[in-house]
């Protein structure tokens, strides 16, 4: 454990280096906390040694380590309050019954991607709890149909197909089929029991089973995948850390790559804090997350910086978003 001084010099450090972006020495430290600067410098070399910071080569200075971040947010973090404007802001969004989660969703998102100059991404899962109750097809014209999924949860989701060379007949008795042998499976097995279970069956009664059979996998599969929206993606160019042509390359082909991106998702209901190794976005970034879940829908919402994030800002603006959605 350290003591009450460590841990006041290594909270100063963190504070200060989040704010200023600049390694800081032992003169602004002796000067809050009314200490010889060979007092300062002893404890700093501790920390040091602790492996809570770090020197940098261009500087005298000191700037916080992983294992620094780390413990200033389990042990010294206090959280920040949201100002009259951003509550403002946000209630506008979650007072506005006429949008849907999604919507909501995305618009809060914006508005804290705008607020804390960080990127900001939702992913929505469908629910295992959602379990198909329907699927209909309409015809709009001579190749392309709209398929509708109806889960037992009132959700309704809605689905272009292209199919060429078959007959509505064909396509009718496949729908049949679908809907006689697997309404009640949930939505996020319908794809795998579609293809071990139910493939051999429309093969015996469907002239052409295999582009019929493709065309509702992929439905379904696109259906029950996670839906990756990311927010303020340029909002990573604003941060110092990201000034390397390379290093921005690769973090915008990450925020590109949405099954990457889904190895975001938070299963915990906490609002959980991955920094630098911690998470599986990339070393050089801090992921703050959670988990959500209504009714009807459950998802992840996570906010990606510098290591160098506003901590106590991001999780109080999370900790908000969470209980406008739950409720």
């Amino acid at each position: 454990m350290l003591t009450k001084r460590q841990e006041s010099i290594l909270k100063m450090i963190v504070t200060e280096y989040i704010k200023l972006a600049k390694p800081v020495g032992s003169k602004l430290i002796c000067d809050r906390l009314n200490c010889s600067s060979a007092t300062i410098r002893n404890e700093m070399m501790q920390l040091e040694d602790l492996g809570l910071l770090e020197k940098t080569h261009t500087s005298s200075g000191r700037v916080p380590s992983e294992k620094g971040y780390r413990y200033y947010v389990d042990h010294l973090m206090e959280l920040k309050e949201l100002s009259g404007e951003e509550v403002y802001k946000l209630e506008t969004v979650f007072q506005n019954s006429s949008l849907e989660l999604s919507d909501v969703l995305n618009r809060s998102l914006e508005i804290i991607s705008d607020i804390t100059s960080y990127t900001s991404i939702v992913l929505d899962a469908k629910s295992h709890d959602n379990k198909l109750k329907e699927i209909n097809v309409v015809p709009v014209d001579k190749n392309i149909l709209i398929a509708i999924v109806v889960t037992d949860q009132g959700v309704v989701e809605h689905k272009t197909m292209e199919i060429s060379g078959v007959s509505l007949e064909e396509v009718k008795k496949t729908v049949k089929l679908i809907n006689d042998l697997i309404v009640g499976t949930p939505i996020d097995e319908v794809s795998a029991k579609l293809e071990f279970e139910i493939k051999p069956v429309i093969a015996k009664y469907v002239k052409q089973h295999e582009i019929l059979y493709n065309a509702f996998y992929d439905v379904f599969t696109d259906i029950s995948s996670k839906n990756v929206n990311v927010v303020g993606k340029n909002n990573i160019l604003k941060h110092q850390e990201f000034s390397n042509v390379s290093k921005i390359n690769d973090i915008f082909s990450k925020l590109d790559n949405k099954e990457m991106l889904k190895n975001i998702e938070e299963k915990n209901n906490d609002i959980n804090i991955y920094i630098g190794h911690e998470n599986k976005m990339d070393p050089d970034v801090a992921v703050i997350k959670t988990n959500y879940k209504t009714s009807k829908d459950e998802g992840t919402i996570a906010i990606i910086g510098p290591k160098r994030m506003d901590y106590d800002k991001v999780v109080n603006l999370l900790d908000y978003i969470k209980k406008q959605i739950e409720g």
